[in-house]
């Protein structure tokens, strides 16, 4: 059992179900809390999923805690009111958030839990079969922050020895014969499998983890410096990140996301790197672009920019883009002050059906100054702005046709002059979409 880090004085939470593995940590937690002075206690969650079988096991656990003088703390939940996730991750998701709140309300450093070798390997070829990289063949960490798994050199076979030599107690959860769930399935017939190959699989297993957890770490420990001192919200030099070797290039793109990344988003942000696609890759709650050599972070996927009506002496904001349009009443103006977010139409334009969309195939203008009709794609192109920036780029139309862009100017045809009936648009940025490359509109 490996508890280095518990140092003397030191209060351990074991979490027991009452099965074979949790009363072997129980045990032996306490026998070398007594050794070694530290305090443990005992916290049992009555997931309530069998009845009076979990009830049975809560007593059970609550009899042995009282025989060993072990502050014993019990807990219940609801595994039908977690959402979104089947029944084994719901009822992790309460036990594990269970035995937070009760390490923090008794005072205990660490938690304890009874994961053994066996567990070990089962979640490496659980992992293995739904598909993951180096860091799911690491296995079950031994530690992560204040929670503590110190039987993972122990197999279950050791545990259930000990208990029949100490004469030790224990109660089987009924749902642990049953194949429903995908480990009992590895459990019961590949792991057998595989023993029958080498006797040892089990430990085998245990310790190739253990090997490849240190090579994890390594290349973990490498991005983690070529990150040292870098502002995630600057953006990451693609030229930079395309010159390191794959193993690390991957764990920088996900500890900049700051979250894990299935396989495939990972090869959507290399593509991404490499220029390639459409200036942009969505990632689970995150939009990752690329602009100006760089890989900027995100922290939300923006909406996309949908069609709004304009009418004349209205006001009409567009959220998803955080701007305000004011469209003027029509009058003569003796003084122009055009901007690239101020533009003042010739009157015959209310004549036409006025809105805001997005980018459309085919569309092109032919822009105040400029001589020549030109596609807006190609100014858009011109401006070096990425495909996502494109697509969120207002363009006023009159009658479907583009009759001024954001950033860019009015279409000649509809540029009003001086003295002349006109209206003006007006475009008012209320709202920024903080920690995003958001493409702005004064040029």
């Amino acid at each position: 059992m490996t508890i280095d880090a518990i140092v003397p004085g030191a209060r351990v939470l074991c979490a027991v179900s009452g099965g074979v593995d949790s009363m072997y940590l129980l045990h032996r937690m306490a026998e070398l809390g007594a050794q070694r002075g530290f305090t443990v206690g005992c916290a049992h969650f009555n997931h309530g999923l069998r009845g009076a079988e979990s009830d049975r096991d809560e007593a059970f656990v609550r009899a042995q805690c009282k025989k060993l003088g072990v502050p014993f703390y019990a807990g219940r939940g609801n595994v039908a009111s977690v959402r979104g996730m089947g029944t084994e991750a719901a009822a992790r998701e309460l036990r594990y958030a269970f035995l937070a709140r009760c390490a923090d309300e008794h005072g205990y450093d660490w938690i304890a839990t009874a994961h053994t070798a066996d567990d070990n390997a089962e979640t490496l070829l659980l992992n293995l079969a739904r598909g993951c990289g180096l860091r799911g063949l690491t296995g079950i960490p031994p530690r992560r922050g204040n929670l503590l798994r110190p039987m993972l050199d122990t197999t279950r076979a050791q545990a259930e020895a000990y208990l029949t030599a100490h004469a030790i107690p224990h109660v089987e959860d009924s749902t642990n014969a049953a194949d429903a769930y995908a480990r009992n399935r590895v459990r019961h017939h590949a792991v057998p499998a595989l023993e029958s190959v080498n006797a040892a699989f089990v430990q085998h297993a245990s310790d190739t983890a253990a090997l490849l957890r240190e090579d994890e770490r390594f290349l973990s420990d490498l991005a983690a410096k070529f990150l040292a001192g870098r502002t995630i919200s600057d953006g990451i030099p693609t030229a930079e990140l395309l010159a390191l070797p794959r193993p690390v290039r991957v764990r920088v793109l996900q500890q900049a996301a700051g979250r894990e990344l299935s396989r495939r988003h990972l090869l959507a942000l290399e593509r991404l790197c490499s220029g390639e696609g459409l200036g942009y890759a969505d990632v689970p709650g995150l939009r990752v672009t690329r602009e100006r050599g760089r890989l900027f972070f995100g922290t939300q996927v923006l909406p996309p920019l949908g069609t709004h009506i304009l009418c004349p002496g209205e006001t009409v904001e567009i959220p998803e883009l955080g701007l305000r349009i004011t469209v003027g009443e029509p009058g003569p103006f003796r003084e122009i002050h055009s901007t690239f977010t101020t533009f003042y139409f010739k009157s015959a334009i209310i004549h036409d059906k006025l809105s805001v969309t997005p980018r459309r195939p085919g569309d092109r203008i032919r822009l105040a100054g400029r001589g020549c009709t030109k596609r807006v794609s190609d100014l858009f192109a011109e401006r070096g702005l990425t495909q996502c920036a494109r697509d969120r780029v207002p363009i006023i139309r009159a009658a479907e046709t583009p009759a001024a862009i954001a950033g860019f100017g009015i279409a000649e045809q509809w540029a009003a002059v001086p003295d002349q009936t006109m209206i003006c648009i007006r475009m008012e940025q209320i709202q920024t979409y903080g920690g995003e490359y958001y493409e702005r509109y004064e040029r």
